[in-house]
C-alpha cells in the first residue's frame, strides 16, 4: 500500500480553478494540476504539474498515464473549465471516478445534448442544426418565433447570435461558426422568461441542487445580438415550487444524459410553459459561482463535495443542505472600448462594506 497521500488531478489552472486547488490541499490532499498555460496560476499553489492543454484530451490522459507510473492519482475534476471530454478521458485511463465518455460527448455537443434530452422528453426549447449560411436564412425566414443562432460545441456564449430585426442570418452564421471548432452551428428559439444557474451534486442515484442563482441579463441592449450575462444573484426570486420544478427538471437531464455520480451545472430558462434546459454542464462551474456564491449564499461547501466524489466517496446529505440564506450578488462590469490607461481603487474597494470578492482583470495597456 502506497504511503503517498492521495493525490487529485484538476484540470485547468486558470484563476478560477486556485479556491479549488486551495481547498484541495486542505482536505490533505496532493494537487496536481494540468493546463496548457506554463504560466497558469494554479501551478503556483499545486505540488506538481502537467503541461497540456485543458482541450487536448488525449495529451492530457497520455500526461497523465504518464505520471501514474511513478505517482499515485486518485481523482480527477475540472474548475472552470468546460473540458468533460478531457476528464472522461483521464478518468478512463486510469480507472477513476467520473463520467464516461459518452456522457462527456453529450455535455460538450450542445444538438446531441438536445437531441437527447428531446428523446428522453426533457424539455428543451425548439432546436435545428443549420449545415451552411443558407440554411440558416431559410429558417429564420420561416421562424415564427424568436431564434438563437449558437456554436454546437463552443462555451461561454461565445459565437451565440439573437436574431434580432436587422441582424442578417448569414453574418449571425459566420460568427457562430467561427466559434466552433468543428465549424457547425445550430439555431433554437430564443426563449422569453428569467433565467436561472444550477448547481448540483449526484450521488448515489440521488440528484441534490444545491445553488439556484438568478442570472442578470441587464446589459442585452447594449451588446445586442450577442447574449452577454452580466452577474448573478442568489437566492432566486423564484417560488420555492418553481425551484422545486427546476430541480426535478435538472435531475432529469442529468439522468438522461447518463450522469450517474458527479457535478452538474444548469443554465435554465422559465418560459411560458414552464422550465426549459438550455444546456447542462458535467462539471463545476466557473465564474465563481461554486466556489464563492453558494457557500456565502447557503453555507454548503460545494468543492469539497465535488472533491469527494471525484475520490469515489459519497458527500453526506447533511453537508449538502443548507446552513442559512443570505443574499449574494455578482456583477461583471465593463469599461467602455478603448486602452487602459491606469487601474486605480481597486485595494480601497475590494475593503468596502460586503465585498466578498473583487477581481480586475485588465491591466494598463490592455485593449
Amino acid at each position: 500500500m502506497s504511503t503517498q497521500p492521495r493525490t487529485l488531478l484538476i484540470v485547468s489552472g486558470g484563476i478560477e480553478a486556485v479556491p479549488a486547488i486551495a481547498e484541495a490541499r486542505r482536505l490533505g490532499l496532493r494537487v496536481l494540476v494540468s493546463d496548457g498555460d506554463p504560466a497558469a496560476p494554479g501551478f503556483r499553489l499545486a505540488d506538481a504539474g502537467l503541461i497540456a492543454s485543458t482541450y487536448d484530451a488525449d495529451a492530457t490522459a497520455d500526461a497523465a498515464r504518464q505520471y501514474a507510473l511513478r505517482n499515485r492519482i486518485d481523482g480527477v475534476l475540472a474548475v472552470a473549465a468546460d473540458v468533460p471530454v478531457t476528464v472522461a478521458a483521464v478518468a478512463e485511463a486510469l480507472g477513476l471516478p467520473g463520467i464516461t465518455p459518452a456522457t462527456a460527448y453529450l455535455a460538450s455537443d450542445k444538438l446531441a445534448m438536445k437531441e437527447r434530452f428531446r428523446d428522453a422528453g426533457v424539455p428543451v426549447p425548439w432546436f435545428r442544426a443549420v449545415s451552411d449560411s443558407a440554411a440558416c436564412v431559410a429558417v429564420a425566414a420561416e421562424a415564427e418565433r424568436p431564434l438563437i443562432v449558437k456554436p454546437v460545441d463552443s462555451r461561454g456564449a461565445r459565437g451565440v447570435v439573437r436574431l434580432l430585426p436587422g441582424v442578417d442570418p448569414t453574418w449571425a452564421f459566420g460568427v457562430a461558426a467561427a466559434e466552433s471548432p468543428t465549424g457547425r452551428v445550430m439555431v433554437e428559439t430564443y426563449v422569453p422568461g428569467p433565467q436561472v444557474s444550477t448547481e448540483s451534486v449526484i450521488a448515489g442515484g440521488r440528484t441534490t441542487t444545491v445553488g439556484f442563482s438568478d442570472r442578470n441579463y441587464a446589459l442585452l441592449g447594449r451588446f445586442a445580438p450577442f447574449v452577454i450575462e452580466d452577474g448573478g444573484e442568489l437566492p432566486s426570486r423564484l417560488s420555492p415550487a418553481m425551484l422545486q420544478a427546476i430541480a426535478t427538471l435538472v435531475a432529469r437531464a442529468a439522468d438522461a444524459m447518463g450522469v450517474r455520480h458527479g457535478t452538474v451545472k444548469g443554465d435554465i430558462v422559465v418560459g411560458p410553459d414552464g422550465p426549459m434546459v438550455i444546456e447542462l454542464a458535467a462539471r463545476l462551474s466557473g465564474g465563481f459561482f461554486c466556489t464563492h456564491e453558494i457557500p456565502l449564499a447557503t453555507g454548503v461547501n460545494l468543492v469539497e463535495a465535488a472533491i469527494r466524489l471525484a475520490l469515489g466517496e459519497e458527500p453526506q446529505a447533511t453537508d449538502l443542505e443548507p446552513r442559512w440564506s443570505r443574499g449574494v450578488a455578482q456583477r461583471f462590469l465593463f469599461p467602455e472600448p478603448g486602452r487602459v490607461v491606469s487601474v486605480e481603487g481597486a485595494a480601497q474597494a475590494s475593503l468596502g462594506e460586503g465585498i466578498a470578492l473583487l477581481e480586475v482583470r485588465v491591466k494598463p495597456g490592455t485593449i
